[in-house]
């Protein structure tokens, strides 16, 4: 673990300051987050973790500029983004895919959002599919394709939209075991050699500790950070990181933070 590197003093992609949101159901407020404060430094990959319920989703929403919160501050690159839409790029827990158009249809429609031309974004869609393994399944559409196949080609619309913060939404959580093990360790590498600023929802922490470089662990509704962890292993992550001794004591410090909130797939 020498390789350890402290992303503390990266400067913040993304900034949440004090963050509070509550919902009115019926004659009842229903607090959701109260002060959550977190970062994601350039380059940084930073999950969260916190029982069912606990507002991560909501959390995304209001990074998004869906809605706004009621108090507290969202920057992005140093601005205030509250309540501003279309500065992040965002993958749901279900691939966000046109079901209308081919898979290499889908990705071209990304590049030309992020600015590139009609032949230009084709082009260059058969050139990412090709590197990720997916260019014979180019002129296929989604519904063809297996859930870890949907979720690759989701993913790479997500990077290719060109956003500094990308927010992941338990992404690979309807996944079997094995193409879950598998989409980490591809997500990673491609991650790797993009080096994006992402913020990642899960609710397992195992994935979480694979995946991240700091994790940030939530207490059920009205959420709060119980508490920040930095996760000590090399990059590039190694696949059996998890028989690490310091791998297993975090999982049990993370279990411990969360009590008798039994996480699935924990």
């Amino acid at each position: 673990m020498s390789g350890f590197e402290n992303t503390a003093g990266r400067s913040p992609m993304l900034e949440v300051q004090g963050l509070s949101k509550a919902y009115q159901r019926g004659k009842e407020r229903f607090q959701v987050l109260d002060d959550v404060s977190l970062r994601v430094g350039e380059g940084e990959f930073v999950s969260i973790i916190g029982p069912s319920g606990s507002g991560k989703s909501t959390l995304f929403r209001l990074i998004g500029g869906v809605e706004k919160p009621d108090r507290g501050s969202i920057r992005i690159s140093g601005e205030e983004t509250a309540g501003r839409r279309g500065l992040i790029s965002y993958m749901p827990q279900q691939a966000a895919l046109f079901p209308w158009l081919t898979v290499a249809d889908n990705v071209s429609t990304a590049l030309v959002t992020a600015g590139s031309s009609k032949k230009e974004a084709k082009e260059q869609a058969l050139s990412w599919l090709n590197r990720i393994h997916l260019g014979d399944v180019a002129g296929s559409y989604p519904h063809l394709l297996s859930g870890g196949m949907q979720q690759r080609v989701s993913f790479l619309r997500a990077l290719l939209m060109k956003r500094n913060v990308m927010c992941l939404d338990e992404p690979f959580a309807a996944l079997d075991a094995l193409t879950r093990a598998e989409m980490q360790r591809w997500l990673l590498e491609l991650w790797e050699s993009d080096r994006r600023s992402v913020l990642f929802v899960t609710h397992s922490i195992e994935e979480a500790l694979m995946l991240s470089d700091r994790l940030y662990v939530l207490s059920s509704a009205p959420a709060t950070v119980l508490k920040e962890i930095a996760v000590p292993f090399d990059r590039p992550r190694r696949a059996d990181v998890w028989t690490e001794p310091s791998f297993v004591e975090l999982k049990r410090e993370v279990l411990a933070l969360l009590g008798d909130r039994t996480l699935p797939h924990a």
